[in-house]
């Protein structure tokens, strides 16, 4: 595939930037899979599946998903409030492009693994001899 080197270079305005710019982040594809396993979520269950997020970072993270609308937030006027989330149309239809990134992922994880390693033993073992010898 022979890219035009024009497709890229208005970063305000390509799609490929903009739109991994926003899954991109730690927690917006796990929250995607999360919410794909179920019709609606509430965010304390949403916050328990994905434990070492902050609740700060979740409701960003929905927020932005919301504004994308990815997903869809539903308020319930009720005493204490009820908030439950779903992905919409647009947000399922990103599940089989996930999936298929995520198998990716466990398949390949023990090999990228032992590259990183092997990476990393290779850096260490330039700057040791780089070293100066006292």
């Amino acid at each position: 595939m022979k890219l035009d080197s024009e497709l890229f270079s208005d970063t305000e305005n390509c799609p490929v930037r903009n739109v991994l710019d926003r899954f991109g982040d730690k927690w917006s594809v796990l929250v995607i899979i999360v919410l794909g396993s179920e019709d609606t979520m509430r965010f304390n269950a949403l916050h328990k599946i994905i434990q070492n997020i902050s609740q700060k970072m979740l409701t960003v993270t929905v927020r932005t998903l919301e504004a994308d609308g990815i997903i869809e937030r539903q308020v319930y006027a009720e005493i204490p409030p009820r908030v439950e989330y779903k992905l919409t149309a647009l947000g399922r239809s990103l599940l089989p492009l996930i999936k298929n990134l995520s198998d990716w992922a466990f398949e390949n994880m023990p090999v990228i693994m032992a590259n990183r390693y092997r990476f990393s033993s290779l850096q260490s073992f330039k700057s040791s001899a780089r070293s100066p010898i006292n």
